[in-house]
């Protein structure tokens, strides 16, 4: 099933998909290993600067063979592709489904861009997500626009994308105060557009908002953070009590961590998950 069509389903099922950032073959193995545990479904995300570490090629190729070995069903994603040239490179290598992200652009560029986009990947039947609103990236002052319903309905409508990544509260990175979503604004857009809606920076959203917001209509929850947080957490403790030098012996340690950290994840959506 392509990743529009499970969006979809979630949508009308008012369920959700977990979607999780991995960073090398550790935290990817982490990842699928409670996947397997839970049984459910996951897409698999990767950053520009995790392609630049692995190239695209190799992050495929590998993420393919894991899912196959673990028996999950899942789908390789673009986390916030900057321009249409890694959308198009992205593609070509075999992912699933990619995210162009030109929401700090005015409202007609973001148009425009993500349209091209959604033009590019028609040919790949690939799934294409994009961004609306002030989501901020790390680094970045929690203030900005929200998500307007009207204008939700108007971009999708204009540029046809699946996926629509919305501001409704939630910032990339760990919070300085606990995120208060907003969850009446969600529902509004929801009612609006037919797209999938995405929720960006959930490392760190308690469990009680994760379970309203999908059931007011987010379909793609991403995780990042939390991911490579518990996973150099974890080597680092055990790097400070060992002598030890072989990786092999070393990594399985944060390994196991992230795939605690993703089964709770799993546990916490899994009565909604489509």
């Amino acid at each position: 099933m392509r990743l529009q069509e499970k969006l979809a389903e979630c949508r009308t099922n008012k369920a959700a998909l977990l979607a999780t950032n991995f960073y090398n073959f550790e935290t990817l193995l982490g990842i699928l290993k409670a996947a397997k545990n839970k049984r459910l479904p996951i897409i698999l995300q990767l950053s520009e600067s995790s392609i630049q570490y692995l190239t695209a090629e190799v992050a495929v190729a590998m993420a393919r063979t894991a899912l196959k070995e673990t028996g999950v069903e899942g789908w390789i994603h673009l986390d916030h592709g900057s321009s249409l040239e890694m959308v198009k490179r992205c593609l070509d290598a075999g992912f699933d489904s990619v995210m162009i992200d030109a929401s700090e652009k005015p409202f007609a560029e973001n148009v425009r861009i993500s349209k091209e986009a959604v033009k590019i990947a028609e040919s790949y039947r690939a799934n294409v997500e994009a961004e609306l609103g002030y989501v901020a990236k790390l680094g970045q002052q929690q203030q900005g626009s929200y998500t307007q319903p009207a204008e939700a309905a108007q971009f999708v409508e204009a540029t046809g994308v699946h996926a629509l990544a919305i501001a409704i509260g939630s910032a990339h990175g760990f919070y300085k105060e606990p995120p208060k979503l907003q969850l009446e604004l969600l529902s509004q857009i929801h009612n609006a557009t037919p797209a999938a809606l995405v929720l960006h920076g959930s490392s760190g959203i308690p469990d009680d908002q994760l379970v309203q917001a999908i059931s007011r209509g987010i379909c793609k929850i991403n995780l990042a953070t939390e991911t490579k947080n518990i996973f150099m957490k974890t080597l680092q403790r055990v790097l400070k009590d060992t002598d030890e030098i072989d990786l092999r012996k070393v990594f399985p340690v944060a390994t196991a961590s992230v795939t605690s950290l993703i089964e709770n994840k799993l546990s916490v959506i899994a009565p909604q998950v489509c």
